[in-house]
């Protein structure tokens, strides 16, 4: 049996990455099939990819609704200010997750940015006033690294993970 190239392999693992984006919850066998694998060399592949930290893990994706919560982003511009250690090193421990567990908050995206905001945040909270008092204690949390902080409140979501709404046509209440 001949070799495969770091291309073919590369080409396999894409194809498989993106059967995992539609529905990672899904059957092996059905994602196998879909890529044109065998179940045995899709199992191998998935935790191969696991183990090499290409796939950091999985998430169910939910209705926030139906949940009781409300979906907010929250982007934060900096201050030109050079950071101190202990600064940076509270950005990048577990500090926020302690403070947004004390408001019921989940954090859903981290993200640090380039373009006109430095860092945005995604999250689900109970209400605006929950997510206002979070923006507080972040503030208070890192008070002279921040510039400018802006939240919006998600009405509705189109797609979420790269999956489509199944209540997309909703959206006609919004517009």
């Amino acid at each position: 049996m001949a070799k495969r190239s770091r291309v073919q392999i590369q080409g396999d693992e894409m194809k498989l990455l993106s059967e995992l984006k539609k529905n990672a919850n899904e059957n092996l066998d059905t994602i196998a099939k879909h890529c044109g694998f065998s179940t045995q060399k899709t199992s191998k592949m998935k935790k191969q990819l696991e183990s090499n930290g290409m796939i950091w893990g999985y998430s169910a994706i939910f209705d926030e609704e139906k949940t009781g919560t409300t979906h907010f982003m929250l982007m934060i511009k900096r201050t030109n200010e050079k950071l101190d250690e202990k600064t940076i090193d509270k950005i990048c421990s577990i500090k926020l997750e302690e403070l947004t567990e004390e408001l019921g908050i989940t954090i859903e995206t981290s993200a640090y940015v380039h373009g006109e905001y430095d860092w945005v945040l995604t999250f689900t909270a109970e209400n605006i006033i929950t997510a206002k008092k979070f923006v507080e204690k972040l503030i208070n949390l890192y008070p002279s690294g921040t510039k400018r902080i802006t939240i919006l409140q998600t009405l509705m979501f189109i797609r979420k993970h790269y999956i489509l709404n199944p209540d997309r046509q909703n959206l006609k209440e919004f517009m």
